[in-house]
């Protein structure tokens, strides 16, 4: 069997490799790097392994790797960039994989290249020469800004599966279900003109005020309308984030508009929602005498739902002793259901330590997360009905 490197050089590799994506384009990079590294590692492990382009950034790949056929089978999922990072403030180079305290440091240690390390480690020790279903091995583009990546796999209807495990950083406990989120624009335009004479004009600013006036209302309607309990803000929420309008006090304001985040419940439409808002708007304009615009600042993230009976929620809860549980960060998780699999988020590491300076990934996370994976692929990809034992408590000898 080929020999990949250690989990801790696979890590330090990874790590090293920028991959960030950011809407603003002085930080935003291609994440060519850490795929080809994947790739080298898998394929000598009898991987077929597709590297795929962005359909509309040609410099961001998604990677497709395969081995084993079948029906069903399981695929292990993860994104392979990472968020900006401060300068300054981290007590090591962020690029460079350090360990203190029982803890792996490095800009994406727990979001989530460390993941992948995890994971290949796990599979090379593994005979998977008797497949009865595939294993898939997916790595994707561009999540931490617009998930482009997970996109294009959804519109390619290219990943075939029954479930599907995203190791995004949840301190080894279940999640079945999160939020979906939009961010929304509303610009009002007016007529700008001398403060002194109102008629000079038409306040945007003043519009804008009505503008506001019908979201509250909306929002507090929302909350009336919609509730789930399994969530600990167990409404739809609206944020107003940031306004901006006019120029000088002695002008009347010609352009105002505010920026808002709307954060769905599973069972909620986005597109729906985007209607209603819609609808309000035509009134103020006519009212007002000014053009309203609402736009989308990225495409929406569908809410994300797996229903709580499904196998590989029940097989995750028996492996961590939890119980799955909901959360209000966004994942990749909605564009695999679309895919017709059953997904879950669980991994290593905790979402408190992602997007911080000094990201880290506790030792302690790692051998239990990779008892996680040769279960589940025993129980998908090898028909082992054996029953789960408990998760090992031991970090091991990792480095």
């Amino acid at each position: 069997m080929h020999k990949c490197p250690s989990l801790i050089s696979m890590m330090t590799q990874l790590i090293a490799n920028p991959s960030i994506s950011c809407s603003q384009a002085e930080w935003d990079q291609s994440n060519k790097g850490v795929i080809s590294l994947l790739e080298s590692w898998l394929s000598p492990l009898g991987f077929h392994c597709e590297i795929l382009p962005l359909p509309d950034q040609h410099n961001k790949f998604n990677l497709v790797a395969t081995i084993g056929s079948g029906e069903g089978g399981l695929v292990l999922s993860g994104h392979t960039d990472t968020v900006p990072y401060d300068q300054g403030k981290w007590q090591s180079d962020p690029f460079k994989l350090a360990e203190r305290d029982n803890k792996l440091f490095g800009l994406g240690s727990c979001d989530m290249k460390g993941f992948f390390a995890i994971v290949i480690d796990t599979v090379s020790k593994m005979d998977l020469q008797n497949l009865k279903q595939p294993l898939i091995i997916l790595a994707t583009a561009d999540e931490e800004s617009s998930m482009s990546g997970a996109r294009a796999l959804a519109a390619q209807g290219k990943v075939k599966a029954r479930y599907a495990l995203i190791g995004e950083p949840t301190k080894l406990t279940p999640i079945y279900a999160h939020k979906g989120i939009m961010m929304e624009r509303i610009q009002v335009t007016g007529q700008s003109g001398h403060s002194s004479n109102p008629a000079l004009g038409t306040n945007a600013l003043d519009a804008m005020h009505d503008v506001m006036s019908e979201l509250i209302t909306y929002r507090a309607n929302l909350k009336k309308r919609f509730q789930d309990a399994s969530f600990v803000i167990d409404y739809p929420t609206m944020n107003f984030g940031c306004i901006h309008g006019g120029d000088n006090p002695n002008r009347i304001c010609g352009r105002c508009e505010i920026e808002f985040d709307l954060r769905a419940l599973p069972g909620m439409s986005n597109q729906s929602l985007m209607g209603e808002i819609s609808s309000l708007l035509p009134s103020i304009e006519a009212k007002t005498g000014t053009r309203i615009q609402l736009t989308s600042l990225f495409p929406d993230i569908p809410s994300f739902s797996t229903p709580i009976d499904s196998d590989i929620i029940n097989a995750c809860e028996k492996l961590t002793q939890k119980t799955a549980e909901t959360v209000a960060f966004a994942t990749e998780g909605p564009f695999l259901n679309q895919m017709g699999m059953q997904t879950l988020i669980l991994g290593p590491g905790s979402i408190d330590q992602a997007h911080q300076p000094n990201e880290y990934m506790a030792l302690d996370q790692i051998r239990p997360m990779q008892h996680i994976i040769e279960s589940l692929i025993g129980r998908y990809c090898l028909n082992d009905t054996a029953e789960f034992s408990p998760m090992p408590l031991t970090t091991g000898d990792l480095l």
